[in-house]
């Protein structure tokens, strides 16, 4: 048993005088690079696009152990063009780690998030429109920019505001038949084609407008808001998932915390508001024995 410790402990010596810290390093990169590789795909039709990889690859090595050449021709001169079909089969991944990488706070200054007055117009602005029961589909840019999709619709760069909301998704108007997209404070462009998600597991009750509406936050982290022409129900769209059926007061905090813009809870505002309530009633108080004296 003794022996077996002392191997081990040599082991460990050996192992800590062929690793430096530059070694270590190394494996941590990898180690998270694979991690953050594997949060990507969790989920996804990638990740059994992955499993299917790795077989193929494991039974590569297995024809080359068990000695069947024809095997392991075929799979040899498949493996070569392994990188081609990488970028072809997971080319909405690679565009997500992509983007990812611009999402780190040094450069979110690049891309202001809208303010807590344009948020309170958007839900204000919805409301309306899901009460009278007149389609609309907002989209408001996060960290990833939506220049693409606001050159393929009509540039506003008009100040966000309720009324012009009401009227470009009025059924009269021509720029009705479209999303409306939102960088900041600005709306930037109406009338703009969105790409439309082609999740097999998507309901089939869905309309052009949720699908659209999903495919843009699949593609990108932006946030977008749906009202159905049918029913009149809004939806908030998030990174490919749906919200229905909010009430307007949800709707309302649901999108200030999609945002960042998340209100303070009540409790909070009710801490922060009571010194200034104490305060008040000191002066009165004091008011009160300085008349007495009198």
């Amino acid at each position: 048993m003794s022996g077996s410790a002392d191997e081990l402990v040599q082991f460990l010596e050996a192992l800590g005088q062929r690793l430096s810290w530059i070694a270590v390093l190394d494996i941590a990169i990898v180690s998270y690079l694979v991690y953050k590789l594997l949060q990507l795909i969790r989920g996804s039709r990638a990740f059994q696009m992955v499993v299917g990889t790795v077989v193929l690859v494991a039974f590569f090595f297995a024809s080359q152990w068990a000695e069947l050449s024809t095997v392991n021709w075929i799979l040899q001169k498949s493996l070569a063009y392994i990188g081609f079909a990488i970028i072809v089969l997971y080319q909405q991944e690679l565009r997500k780690a992509l983007a990812s990488i611009g999402q780190a706070p040094l450069f979110r200054f690049l891309n202001p998030s809208s303010s807590q007055e344009t948020l309170d117009e958007i839900a204000f602005a919805v409301s309306s429109l899901a009460q009278r029961r007149m389609g609309a589909i907002v989209v408001l840019e996060r960290d990833i920019g939506l220049r693409g999709y606001v050159e393929g619709g009509i540039l506003l760069d008009a100040v966000v505001n309720y009324d012009l909301l009401l009227s470009i998704f009025n059924p009269k108007s021509p720029l009705h038949d479209g999303a409306v997209i939102i960088q900041g404070d600005r709306i930037a462009a109406a009338a703009s084609f969105l790409p439309i998600s082609i999740n097999p597991q998507l309901s089939k009750e869905l309309g052009t407008r949720h699908r659209a509406a999903i495919g843009i936050t699949e593609d990108t982290d932006a946030v977008a808001i749906v009202v159905s022409e049918e029913t009149g129900m809004v939806s908030l769209v998030e990174d490919g998932a749906m919200v229905s059926g909010l009430e307007a007061e949800s709707f309302r905090s649901r999108l200030k915390e999609a945002m960042g813009q998340a209100e303070a809870p009540v409790a909070a505002r009710e801490s922060a508001e009571a010194p200034e309530t104490v305060g008040e009633a000191a002066a009165e108080d004091t008011a009160e024995a300085s008349l007495g004296k009198r």
